[in-house]
Formats: C-alpha cells, sequence, structure tokens
C-alpha cells in the first residue's frame, strides 16, 4: 500500500537489452545493475542502492555498447532473487523518480514476477516519469538525460557510458532543477538560437530547498497602496492596470 512520504528515490538501470516488440520490450532481457538514490526535502542524502546483477544470459551486443557491461564482468554477480528483497526494502513506499518509467518498471515487475514475487511497483510506490515531465515542458525538444543536462546546465562531462548509479546521481540533479521553480531562461543549442543570446541569458537560479516567505500586506498598507494607485490614476487620465 502507498503511504503518504517526503522520501524519495530516483533510480536507473542497464539490462542485457530490448525486443524489437513495443508491448513487452523486457521479455526475454534482464536486469544487469540498479542504481538508486534518496532524496529528502529536495536533498541528496547519501543513502544510495546499487548493485550488478548476473541476468544468467548474455548482454547483447548493442547493449554493451551503450553501458559497457560484459557478460564476463557479471558472470559472479549475485542473481536478481538474491537481491530482490533488499531493494523492495529500500524502494518500498517510496515515490521513485525514473526517466522513462514504464521501461525501468515493466523490467523490475518482470523480475519480480520470475522470482515468484506479489510486487508490482506501481500498488507500492508512486511512480514519477520525467521523461514525461520533460515532454510536457519541452514540446517538441529532445528530452533524453543529455539534452536535459544542457539545458539545465548540469556537467556530465563524466558520463561516457550510461551506468545505473551515475545516472540516477545525474538524473536527481535534473528533477530537482526541473520542480525548482525558475530555474533558467538560458537557450540549449537545440533551440536554434544564436550563442550571443545564449551568452546574454538568465542563469540559473538556485533555491537549495528553501521555501519562500509570503508577507501579506495588512490592511493599512492596503489603503495606502490604494490612495497612491488613485492619485496616479487622476495624474494620468486613466492607469492602465486599473479594471473600469
Amino acid at each position: 500500500m502507498i503511504t503518504h512520504s517526503t522520501r524519495q528515490i530516483v533510480l536507473d538501470t542497464e539490462t542485457t537489452g530490448m525486443n524489437q516488440d513495443g508491448n513487452n520490450h523486457y521479455e526475454g532481457h534482464k536486469i544487469i545493475e540498479i542504481g538508486a538514490v534518496e532524496v529528502l526535502n529536495r536533498r541528496l542524502t547519501g543513502n544510495h542502492f546499487h548493485v550488478y546483477i548476473n541476468p544468467e544470459r548474455l548482454i547483447d551486443e548493442e547493449a554493451f555498447k551503450v553501458h559497457g557491461i560484459s557478460d564476463e564482468f557479471v558472470k559472479d554477480k549475485p542473481i536478481f532473487k538474491n537481491i530482490a528483497h533488499d531493494f523492495i526494502k529500500f524502494i518500498d513506499g517510496a515515490e521513485l523518480v525514473i526517466h522513462n518509467a514504464s521501461f525501468d518498471v515493466g523490467f523490475m515487475d518482470y523480475e519480480f514476477r520470475l522470482c515468484g514475487l506479489d510486487y508490482k511497483t506501481a500498488d507500492h510506490c508512486i511512480v514519477t516519469d520525467t521523461l514525461a515531465m520533460a515532454r510536457r515542458l519541452f514540446p517538441g525538444k529532445r528530452n533524453n538525460l543529455d539534452a536535459l543536462c544542457e539545458r539545465y546546465q548540469i556537467d556530465n562531462s563524466h558520463r561516457t557510458l550510461h551506468g545505473a548509479l551515475l545516472d540516477a546521481e545525474i538524473l536527481a540533479e535534473v528533477y530537482l532543477a526541473m520542480t525548482g521553480g525558475q530555474t533558467t531562461l538560458a537557450f540549449s543549442s537545440d533551440d536554434n538560437l544564436s550563442s550571443s543570446m545564449t551568452n546574454n541569458a538568465v542563469k540559473k537560479i538556485e533555491r537549495s530547498g528553501i521555501p519562500l516567505t509570503v508577507i501579506k500586506a495588512n490592511e493599512a498598507e492596503l489603503a495606502a497602496h490604494d490612495s497612491i494607485l488613485e492619485k496616479i490614476d487622476k495624474k494620468s487620465g486613466g492607469a492602465l492596470w486599473k479594471v473600469h
């Protein structure tokens, strides 16, 4: 059962590959790496879950080119069944923040079923898809993780290959930028604007998770404000902001 929690887990997986079938892309393929980082009150806590997994099958060549994880590397790693309970303990009841969530959650639920576990991720966790968020914010733009890092000016120069833990850490930064109010007016290269505009753009504003304080005017202040507007209205022959 999902319970209200401020605990968020930013998560990524790497797999042996995926089938061309768009419906059950995980069928026959397995998870080989899980990386997940904990966020509380919009801050990384340092608590994380990271494991490599023996998929008990070969890794596709195309998948290897993406993440660089070889059959040789994972052959002595634990199988999913042996890490499943620890993984569930880490994510249970949290909000999962995942880029293209249906892909990772599909693999996770498939692995749980193979283990004989009656655990469906969406029944126990809130799932937030940052790809869907990005598509709403930037329709028609590239919205993969590299593009979002460029857009939000997040350094990912150390990301030469995909890796679940590294990608989860980067995604956490991206997610906090995406949900932190005003973040940037700078334009990335895919906006097809001149470099001079980019250089002069407003840079990112960091809020560091501190809530904004709202101070409302009292009755005396409101009356003084109305009085000033009335004087301006008389001098200008009709203030533009007044509704008649």
